[in-house]
């Protein structure tokens, strides 16, 4: 085995609930034309009860399936959410557990829409010596987080999970990756906050500040934020990418990133249309789509660049040689 790290399998899952923009636009001042002319996207898949580990331990189970090995070979499972089941047990130590990866440690990461990427390169470090093969899954049911009374909101995202096995190579196939955060705008984007109560706060002084809030986001802002800074830490990759697989947060997002790199539209691949904005899940499902599909293939030397934008304000790329 060797010291870098290779994909060698990936998987996704979604609920089998699909909500259209019909079906909005009967519990929100909204339409079908309304939506997708802003946003691209015609359904999303959202549960009807199955929680972020639950789509997870799916995602782990196809992964197994799917690379032949048993739960006992992994040696580490890494989970990207920003709707974790709970705030401890983490939601990868849940999937270790129902897996029975009795050999694996298990930790979160938390980066909102940029979470597979982040987790992903956090992997790739950590494989060598001990480490052989790890477990990199994203998942979030944003449908438990978004406010269904704002339309500007409740209609973009869906619920989804997806992820890759990545293994020791004696040949380099990550062949880059770079994170990036700018905290200052972290209010631009916010979902989850928890209140602090304790017996020493008069309940006089809790307000409606320090209640749990759904999500909340400027989506002016980050559009701005995207179009700026992703396309400019990108570009300098434009002239070895076959393919881009960029966080499926907004066709007009891709639509504009294109433009300012100078890249055909068509290297942009796009799923949005299916399942919205899952959050940290979509580059892991759009990738294993894209396999699945027969556009992309393991082990055929296609270069693709995985970008994902998101919370925190935080954003990461990541250049992959299949």
């Amino acid at each position: 085995m060797g010291q870098f790290a290779k994909i060698i399998a990936t998987a996704s899952y979604t609920p089998d609930n699909v909500v259209t923009n019909d079906d909005l636009s009967q519990i929100l001042d909204t339409n079908d034309e309304w939506i997708y002319s802003r946003t691209g996207i015609k359904e999303r898949h959202i549960s009807t009860g199955q929680d972020t580990s639950d789509l997870c331990i799916e995602v782990a189970k196809k992964l197994l399936d799917e690379s032949g090995y048993d739960a006992s070979d992994i040696d580490f499972i890494i989970v990207a959410s920003m709707t974790p089941d709970y705030q401890s047990p983490s939601t990868a130590c849940i999937v270790q557990g129902a897996i029975e990866a009795k050999n694996a440690w298990a930790i979160d990461v938390s980066a909102a829409c940029s979470g597979f990427v982040y987790a992903l390169t956090v992997a790739e470090k950590m494989i060598g010596g001990s480490n052989k093969r790890g477990m990199v899954i994203a998942g979030d049911v944003m449908s438990k987080a978004v406010d269904w009374s704002d339309r500007s909101t409740a209609v973009l995202f869906g619920d989804g999970a997806g992820g890759v096995i990545l293994e020791s190579s004696q040949k380099q196939h990550i062949l880059s990756s770079n994170l990036y955060a700018q905290g200052k705008k972290a209010n631009c984007l916010q979902s989850g906050k928890s209140p602090v109560t304790n017996p020493w706060i008069k309940s006089d002084s809790l307000s409606k500040e320090n209640s749990f809030e759904k999500l909340s986001m400027n989506g002016r802002q980050i559009f701005s934020f995207v179009v700026g800074n992703v396309s400019k830490t990108i570009k300098d990759y434009s002239e070895q990418i076959d393919y881009y697989l960029l966080h499926q947060a907004n066709a007009r997002i891709l639509d504009q990133v294109s433009k300012k790199i100078g890249q055909p539209r068509e290297k942009f691949l796009q799923n949005i249309e299916k399942y919205g904005n899952t959050s940290s899940a979509s580059v892991a499902i759009l990738l294993d789509e894209a396999i699945k599909n027969e556009i992309l293939t393991l082990g055929s030397g296609q270069q693709i660049l995985l970008s994902a934008f998101g919370g925190g304000l935080t954003w990461g790329n990541i250049l992959i040689k299949l």
